[in-house]
């Protein structure tokens, strides 16, 4: 099913994934659900995946159900509740997060170790994926350290960004730095540390990148950014002099009750990355600041709310403080890890 070859190149961040971000053992068993637009990296996943001589089958999800999906295929489904762990490298289409999330669903029920590769393609195989993630961990921890004990974090850019996160007493910081756990499902690449904030207001310019499918659509935005306005943690502006791209966001933000609510706030963590290329899955791992509107994340950050959305968006040229402390100067830490 999968391609006979691939290029040798693609090796070294699946070798990474298999080894360093996943920990695969002879002896476990492996779920690798891929697509048509993706299967050359899944092909070198399968690579490293036979070279260690463990149990695994792949899922090609053309093969099992018409694209946009639905609903994840059961096949899918049935073979992760077998497994210990899974990798998705699929390139996404829009309305198809309810069937990620019957994924992620099975993920965290079974505490799988699960790498999320959504929109991976061979830039980013070649880049983020060649991150030492050991370094990019020992990062995140230090950055979760010092977040996890603020009340608030501000954010500001040269482009105008600048929002004040008061953090939630309750909620916890999660690092998803490439290094996976049962504990919480990662993106791959990786390299951030993320809470659900308590309430955030100001102003954030995204001149970097928005997420779910209006990525692959509109790009690097930094000649035609899009600024949003945020008043207790609500979405209430938007405007950019793309008008397509503005109207299009503020639909999707506005599915359900709590679309347009901030669910995420994160640091970006991998210092294998210094500017975005276009790409959602590699530009919110780069050192700065992202929030998303949407779903919290709940089952792992501890919020009691929800929505059947989540859209990230990205900026570039952070400073960060928490609680008046200065840790990241124009995209460079300032702290000690």
């Amino acid at each position: 099913m999968l391609p006979k070859s691939f290029d040798p190149e693609l090796s070294p961040g699946a070798h990474n994934a298999v080894h360093t971000c996943l920990r695969i053992q002879q002896s476990e068993r492996v779920t690798l659900i891929t697509d048509l637009a993706s299967q050359e990296i899944a092909a070198a996943l399968a690579h490293q995946l036979d070279a260690l001589g463990c149990q695994w089958n792949a899922f090609r999800l053309e093969d099992h159900a018409p694209r946009p999906l639905t609903n994840m295929p059961p096949a899918v489904l049935e073979d992760m509740e077998q497994s210990q762990v899974s990798l998705f490298a699929v390139v996404a289409q829009q309305g198809e997060l309810h069937s990620r999330m019957q994924m992620t669903d099975v993920v965290n029920r079974r505490r799988m170790r699960h790498a999320h590769m959504v929109n991976i393609e061979k830039r980013i195989m070649l880049q983020g994926m060649r991150a030492d993630f050991h370094k990019v961990d020992a990062l995140s921890i230090a950055v979760r350290n010092i977040a996890a004990a603020a009340r608030q974090i501000r954010c500001k850019t040269p482009n105008g960004t600048d929002i004040i996160a008061d953090m939630h007493p309750s909620y916890k910081w999660l690092k998803t730095s490439g290094i996976i756990s049962t504990n919480k499902w990662g993106n791959l690449p990786g390299g951030e540390c993320f809470t659900t904030p308590g309430e955030i207001n100001g102003v954030f310019v995204i001149d970097g990148v928005v997420g779910d499918y209006l990525c692959a659509k509109y790009g690097d935005l930094r000649d035609t950014p899009l600024t949003v306005r945020v008043e207790k943690n609500r979405l209430v502006s938007a405007e950019s002099a793309n008008q397509e791209l503005r109207d299009e966001f503020w639909a999707y933000c506005h599915t359900d009750e709590n679309s347009n609510r901030v669910g995420e706030f994160a640091i970006g963590t991998n210092l294998a990355l210094t500017d975005v290329i276009g790409n959602i899955l590699q530009d919110e791992k780069i050192p700065g600041c992202h929030i998303a509107f949407g779903n919290p994340y709940g089952a792992h950050t501890g919020a009691d709310w929800f929505s059947a959305t989540h859209i990230d968006v990205v900026g570039r040229q952070f400073d960060i403080w928490a609680d008046g402390r200065l840790i990241m100067r124009d995209g460079h830490f300032l702290i000690e890890h």
